[in-house]
């Protein structure tokens, strides 16, 4: 079984931009509820399905498969709750960790996000200056949410 043990924070300015080239993803959900999700994703020129079970603290079960470019997009289109999710995605190496920035579109736009992920819940990493609140355990920042409960319709 793999596993994913990845911690997720806010961004606090625009720093990370200078050091990546983004890539579009469009992604949705083809199952939502809190002990399973099921994903469809184009990520640039590739798509893939992806079955992630409940988290546990930090760590899930996480199984992904390459798909057909065009088998996603069908599924996108027809099959996927909507809103679906639409982002450009950052890979930052720093310190020998990649860090994954999301700057959400549509009806998520203005949520910008990062996560990193890890070889065990204990290692410990240092945090690059633009950085900011973790917010790992708060299930409005999963993307699997942010379908039911767009950033747009948050009362900050």
């Amino acid at each position: 079984m793999a596993v994913e043990i990845e911690k997720k924070f806010l961004v606090l300015s625009d720093d990370y931009r200078s050091m990546a080239i983004p890539v579009f993803y469009r992604q949705g959900y083809l199952s939502n509820d809190k002990e399973r999700v099921v994903r469809v994703r184009i990520a640039g020129k590739k798509a893939f399905l992806t079955i992630k079970g409940q988290s546990i603290g930090i760590e899930r079960a996480e199984f992904e498969y390459e798909i057909p470019v065009s088998d996603a997009t069908e599924m996108l289109d027809n099959l996927c709750l909507k809103p679906e999710i639409e982002k450009y995605r950052y890979k930052i190496e720093v310190n020998g960790f990649v860090w994954e920035v999301d700057e959400f579109l549509g009806e998520n736009r203005g949520l910008v996000l990062a996560e990193i992920e890890l070889p065990s819940a204990e290692t410990l990493f240092v945090k690059p200056d633009w950085i900011g609140a973790e917010v790992s355990d708060d299930r409005r920042y999963y993307n699997s949410n942010l379908i039911l409960h767009p950033y747009s319709q948050w009362i900050l």
